[in-house]
């Protein structure tokens, strides 16, 4: 790690961010202005760190595009001045937002890592101090005078993983993320181990492409036993609807039942985009695998692989707010943009 390696931290909202004032009990937001004397370990890590925070920090429930699009600006007008990032995050939609900035990010080349805590950082026990201390050297990493990391990683618990790979699997455990269907990047013990042939090699003579534009006119749709007529035609009936995450069984498997597969039709013969993922923790949809999804396959119904249904409706999101037309939106969605798919 060279000498003073420029960090910036972004402090969006979160458990991370709070203290409890010990005479009343309540959290309150932490001045992070003050976080070298809060944490007075980072001064271990040899490089300066700069701090902005939202003007009015939020809950990780109440995330949003706009909100994404206010981190990635951030990044985009300090992008020359810094040598990474660390975003702090509320964790219950983490990595939502960690998929999302990264298909927002095009040819990045710098390390925006997010992480977050589940106790506030001034309680005895917070996992909070260790999680910033790590993500704040991880995104200080260097060699040859270039980023170890050069993508959008989510750092929690000991491992620091591709973001939109992730997804939140716990609500009270310390390890609160896990990566099914992707190795960690690196693991944090008494040494910090990079996978480096996990690494992406990066075109270091293309530029930032930074994307703002999301179309939200999208819905998540989960399958289960007793799912009926009426409300899943209703469900694709929603005005200006533009594309459809479909949490299946298994290796992408759905009812054959001549209702639901009629509807589906009708609806991808509407130009509305449907995705296939497995409602699964980990493994891959398989269309034509059973008899089960061979008629999905059929009527054009998109493979979503291996990805999460965090980064697929994020991807969804952002593919329909690049316009990308229809002849090739199949092709592209099936394929890899920032390491999402295998």
């Amino acid at each position: 790690m060279p000498n003073n390696a420029k960090i910036l931290l972004i402090y969006t909202g979160g458990t991370i961010g709070m203290i409890k004032d010990f005479e009343t009990g309540a959290l309150k937001a932490f001045n992070f202005k003050k976080l070298l004397q809060r944490i007075p370990e980072l001064k271990q890590l040899d490089c300066e760190i700069e701090t902005y925070s939202f003007e009015k920090p939020i809950d990780s429930s109440n995330m949003n595009p706009e909100r994404w699009v206010e981190i990635v600006e951030i990044v985009e007008s300090n992008y020359e001045k810094f040598d990474g990032f660390v975003v702090l995050h509320g964790s219950d939609t983490m990595s939502y937002s960690a998929s999302a900035v990264s298909f927002m990010l095009e040819n990045l080349s710098k390390p925006v890592v997010f992480t977050g805590s589940q106790l506030p950082i001034g309680d005895l026990r917070t996992d909070a101090k260790e999680n910033l201390i790590t993500a704040i050297q991880i995104a200080s990493l260097r060699q040859k005078n270039k980023a170890v990391f050069q993508e959008v990683c989510l750092y929690f618990e000991y491992k620091l993983y591709r973001g939109n790979r992730t997804t939140k699997v716990n609500a009270e455990h310390f390890k609160a993320f896990s990566s099914p269907n992707f190795p960690p990047l690196a693991e944090s013990g008494v040494h910090l181990k990079v996978n480096n042939e996990l690494l992406p090699t990066q075109n270091k003579t293309l530029k930032l492409h930074v994307h703002k534009n999301l179309d939200c006119n999208v819905v998540i749709i989960k399958l289960f036993p007793g799912i009926n007529h009426a409300v899943f035609s209703a469900l694709l009936e929603v005005p200006n609807l533009k594309g459809i995450i479909l949490e299946t069984y298994g290796a992408g498997n759905a009812s054959t039942d001549d209702w639901f597969v009629a509807d589906l039709k009708s609806a991808i013969k509407k130009g509305i985009y449907v995705i296939n993922v497995t409602q699964c923790s980990g493994g891959s949809v398989n269309m034509g695998q059973y008899e089960t999804s061979s008629s999905l396959k059929k009527i054009g119904v998109i493979s979503g692989k291996d990805i999460t249904t965090e980064a697929a409706i994020c991807k969804l999101m952002y593919l329909l707010g690049q316009n990308v037309s229809p002849k090739v939106f199949k092709t592209i969605f099936e394929t890899p943009l920032r390491g999402e798919l295998s």
